[in-house]
């Protein structure tokens, strides 16, 4: 089915409809077509309604927007263009957005059933086994792949591509729901990320099921969230968007995020710990290499096995399983789905032949994933030396240097620090901020810039029987220095190919 577009004057009627209007200016255009919205004068073209948004934002991004065929801009407050364009002047450029992305892509959120991922730890992990339940769903009822937005990468039937950003801005999320629809796609899993809540890209829409996973302190800084209490409020708000909830009842705060749960239609808990909630899970044990637990519900107490690493991932497993009861996916595919689920750059397992060094690498980059990851692989492998080599990105989520710095020096044998997408700040300066929290555990470091570099030492220098934890980047293949993303290889080819030389050694 074709889009419907709308004119300048039914913009400036939804904005004023919904309170955000300041003053519009058609120069008599009113009847104009929209064919275009965008804040990126880079992708500007014929018709387009330019969005002026950012602290950093110029006019000469603008007046480049006009020359390029942006017909109209709206914004906080008015510019002077190089030619004379109608604009619409509302008081919160963020709160606008969602409402005029919603329209123009015609709220494709409506013919989706949308699952929005929350919480400290485990999001990417929960979206993809998610993800692997609804696949296997529609593939035995003649359905669509589902949609996916995440932190790793997004596919929407149109777009697959590697993500640098959680939740992408309302313009972008309303476009990959509109591809979606567009290509015939029923489901969609999105990670919903604090950032998004606080600055409303998920606006104007609904979630089918709102999943909180748990809470612990991150994301602090001055670009951020300035403390703990502005962080967690704003992960609540994601039940404000939600037609029900799915609540971990082992998560620190439990209480307060049970009762922000309290707007959704329908609430699900799930708990290892506590035997009242609704999905419950038990007897947690390995086998081999796969991951052995049962869970009981109200309507079954059935096995359920995980083949990808990790003990802590039962939680995220649980999540999902408390999703798919509320959307109706029955349990032979949240059995089938869970089995096979795997998430690129999220515990994956390499092994020299000696069995002597064993790589780990994922995502884990906040204190809540890395107790998880250090404390599960301890245990999992305690004939094992650990070591561990990772970052922290450049000027936000500073806590993190003292949390990580902590929790790797607790835990390993040394530490290698490297870069992880430093932006503006120097990789050096950020790498001497983590190790006087790692010599603080009394544990030695070495400081390496490139990634690379970092892991082929850490193979070669390692002694006995080694377990490497790799963090941070995982299959991403691009590093963020100043504005750019640079191409570089990801730290799973890196393992391949190194691993591979040690072999060819020994």
């Amino acid at each position: 089915m074709e889009q419907k577009k709308y004119t300048l004057g039914e913009y400036a009627l939804l904005l004023e409809n919904v309170r955000m209007m300041k003053e519009f200016y058609s120069d008599g255009q009113d009847d104009i077509v929209i064919d275009y919205l965008t804040y990126d004068s880079k992708q500007v073209t014929k018709n387009t309604l330019f969005i002026c948004k950012g602290a950093a934002f110029k006019a000469e991004y603008l007046d480049e927007a006009v020359e390029k065929g942006a017909v109209a801009y709206v914004s906080e407050q008015k510019f002077d263009t190089k030619k004379d364009v109608p604009y619409l002047l509302v008081d919160d450029i963020r709160k606008a957005m969602p409402p005029l992305a919603e329209k123009f892509h015609n709220a494709p959120w409506k013919d989706l059933t949308i699952i929005g991922i929350g919480g400290t730890k485990g999001k990417s992990t929960s979206a993809y086994y998610m993800k692997a339940i609804v696949d296997d769903y529609m593939k035995a009822t003649g359905g669509k792949e589902s949609a996916v937005i995440s932190s790793i990468d997004i596919y929407d039937g149109v777009i697959t591509k590697e993500s640098h950003i959680t939740t992408p801005e309302a313009v972008e999320l309303q476009e990959h729901f509109r591809h979606a629809v567009d290509s015939g796609i029923t489901f969609a899993e999105m990670e919903v990320s604090s950032q998004a809540l606080k600055y409303n890209r998920v606006d104007n829409m609904r979630l089918d099921v709102g999943i909180f996973l748990n809470i612990s302190e991150d994301h602090i800084s001055p670009i951020e969230h300035k403390d703990f209490e502005d962080y967690f409020a704003s992960k609540l708000r994601i039940f404000a968007s939600s037609d029900n909830a799915v609540v971990n009842l082992d998560a620190d705060y439990a209480e307060r995020i049970l009762e922000a749960a309290k707007c959704s239609k329908k609430v699900l808990t799930f708990s290892i710990k506590d035997e009242t909630a609704d999905v419950y899970g038990y007897d947690i044990q390995k086998d081999g290499h796969e991951t052995v637990f049962t869970v009981r519900t109200k309507d079954f107490d059935e096995e359920f096995r995980l083949t990808m690493p990790g003990l802590f991932n039962v939680e995220n497993a649980l999540a999902v399983i408390a999703a798919s009861i509320l959307v109706g996916i029955p349990l032979a595919y949240m059995k089938s789905g869970l089995y096979r689920a795997r998430s690129s750059g999220r515990m994956e397992l390499y092994a020299s032949k000696d069995k002597k060094i064993i790589a780990v690498v994922d995502y884990a980059h906040n204190k809540l994933s890395f107790e998880k990851l250090f404390s599960s692989t301890r245990d999992e492998y305690p004939d094992y030396e650990i070591v561990s080599i990772f970052g922290c990105p450049g000027k936000k989520a500073f806590i993190r240097r003292r949390d990580l710095g902590t929790v790797a020096g607790q835990y390993s044998k040394k530490v290698y620090l490297t870069a992880e997408d430093p932006g503006y700040e120097p990789v050096e300066d950020i790498s001497k901020d983590i190790a006087q929290y790692v010599e603080a555990q009394n544990c030695p470091y070495t400081m390496i810039e490139d990634r690379g570099e970092a892991i082929k030492a850490a193979i070669e220098e390692a002694e006995g029987k080694t377990i490497l934890l790799i963090t941070g980047k995982g299959n991403e293949t691009r590093q963020k220095y100043g504005c750019e993303y640079l191409d570089c290889k990801s730290d799973v080819q890196y393992v391949k190919e190194l691993l591979a030389e040690y072999d060819a050694r020994c």
